[in-house]
């Protein structure tokens, strides 16, 4: 285990604590955040903003990008244009960061759990698949579910730490069972899945720049689409669903303060100039520690599934053995490398226990064993 410290140590030339992923500002984002600055338009209004959804969406290969305040925000608003409602479900993994269910959670719809595949450690095809000719029908033109009686509206895949699922798959069997696609991307920006760029297979997808993101405002998310009409309604109920006018305040629905100030656009701008820098990097850093793991029997670092160009966002390794995982994390958090373990699986928590779920092996196998390793970029 010493032997792990020390190979990390050395990539990063310090004796000091390392930390899982510390964000990178090398470019022109001071510059661009006294421009932000001098202009005096700081909040969510400015040419930032809007030159970082134009910017966005030629990188993604999408025809809109709508700027939000978080990922989670993005994915909220992405359901409700998907026609999520009340009483509604989403199928979802179970293996997922919190924020895909608390979407769901906020319209008040429910979660319904299908496994992971091993490889890509994102919603598996096959197990959707069997999830949904086992429970359900078309009714009304819509998914039902014959077991508790709602309608499966959207289904959410993730692409974990960066790696793509088998998305194309996917897409076929929501085009089949008339389920709205929406893609969490929020962890894949630079990722390609047979040459197209992940959140764009879906009719939505959301992205994250959280602090810890591959690009980072500290915060920010943004909405991807080809529908000019789901587009146009994005931007209007992430901002309060005001009319457009001169002076007036008339308002005609309910919407969300969830507009990107114009300070973070500022600097995602100019850490969007920097994304293929950062992506080489982590990619190099991919290929070093695949040759270290190699010399451990016990643990495999987690390389890009098959079809996949994947940015590497947060490395990965599995530990085998379920009972080493601990004293990993423990032995590497106490030598001052951060290391953590992936998340508890959503239908463990008291918030989802009574969610309906498809068998999980594969989601549990991960579960106690995955762990996520030093993955700054190295600059």
């Amino acid at each position: 285990m010493q032997k792990i410290i020390d190979f990390i140590q050395n990539i990063y030339n310090t004796k000091e604590f390392i930390p899982l992923h510390e964000p990178r500002f090398i470019g022109n984002e001071k510059k661009y955040l006294n421009d932000c600055i001098d202009s005096t338009f700081v909040s969510s209004v400015g040419k930032y903003v809007d030159l970082f959804e134009k910017n966005f969406a030629k990188r993604v290969g999408s025809k809109y990008a709508i700027a939000t305040v978080n990922g989670t925000s993005a994915l909220h608003i992405s359901l409700i244009l998907a026609g999520v409602e009340k009483n509604d479900e989403v199928i979802t993994q179970a293996l997922t960061f919190i924020a895909t269910c608390n979407a769901i959670s906020y319209i008040h719809a429910k979660p319904v759990f299908v496994d992971v595949d091993l490889d890509t450690m994102g919603l598996s095809p096959k197990s959707l698949k069997n999830f949904l000719e086992t429970n359900c029908e078309i009714k009304d033109n819509l998914c039902f579910n014959k077991r508790t009686n709602n309608f499966i509206k959207a289904c959410i895949p993730m692409h974990t730490f960066g790696h793509s699922c088998r998305i194309d798959e996917i897409k076929e069997i929501c085009d089949e069972w008339n389920i709205v696609l929406v893609e969490d991307a929020a962890e894949s920006l630079g990722t390609y899945y047979k040459n197209k760029h992940t959140g764009t297979f879906g009719k939505l997808g959301a992205f994250s720049f959280n602090g810890n993101k591959i690009i980072t405002a500290g915060g920010g998310g943004v909405i991807v689409t080809d529908d000019e009409v789901l587009a146009k309604r994005a931007k209007h109920i992430t901002t309060t669903a005001k009319v457009p006018h001169k002076y007036e305040y008339v308002h005609d629905e309910i919407g969300f303060n969830y507009r990107m100030p114009n300070l973070n656009a500022a600097l995602l701008v100019a850490q969007l100039e920097q994304l293929d820098t950062f992506i080489k990097s982590k990619r190099d850093l991919a290929l070093k520690y695949e040759e270290l793991f190699k010399t451990y029997e016990n643990i495999d670092f987690i390389k890009e599934p098959k079809d996949s160009k994947s940015n590497y966002w947060l490395q990965a390794v599995l530990v085998k053995n379920v009972d080493e995982r601990d004293e990993f994390l423990d032995f590497t958090n106490k030598n001052g490398v951060m290391t953590r373990p992936i998340w508890k699986l959503m239908n463990e928590l008291d918030l989802f226990k009574d969610c309906m779920s498809s068998n999980l092996d594969n989601s549990k196998y991960l579960e106690e064993r995955i762990i996520n390793i030093t993955s700054s970029v190295l600059v």
